[in-house]
């Protein structure tokens, strides 16, 4: 059981660092700060998409899984509908180098309007 949980508790953490990296340069409106620990976050997921690296997270939660003994990802809440927005079915290299692009754009698009907000608008 506590395997069980530790894994669905990775997946949480994965899926809110996926949204940390693409939008968390917007609570950089918020607290300046935050950038600081938002960019690394960024460039990783980019450099994860266009390397087609496998985000030490992944492993980990496989690893939880199989020693809770579970079969697969079926189940509650949590599996049914965040595993396949981490874990899409027949992700290719080129599909994971578009996800890199995808996080890069929003990112950029992200801190140009940040960095107008904060540093140009008096």
């Amino acid at each position: 059981m506590i395997y069980h949980l530790a894994a669905n508790a990775v997946l949480v953490i994965h899926m809110t660092f996926i949204l940390f990296a693409l939008f968390g340069a917007l609570l950089g409106l918020w607290q300046r700060w935050i950038l600081w620990l938002h960019l690394p976050a960024a460039i990783w997921a980019i450099v994860v998409g266009f390397m087609g690296w496998i985000c030490p997270l992944t492993p980990l939660e496989n690893f939880l899984r199989s020693a809770a003994g579970d079969q697969g990802y079926s189940g509650g809440f949590i599996e049914h509908y965040l595993l396949p927005i981490i874990y899409p079915q027949g992700v290719t290299l080129d599909l994971q180098m578009m996800f890199g692009f995808i996080a890069l754009t929003i990112n950029v698009v992200i801190y140009y309007f940040v960095i107008r907000k904060l540093y140009f608008s008096r």
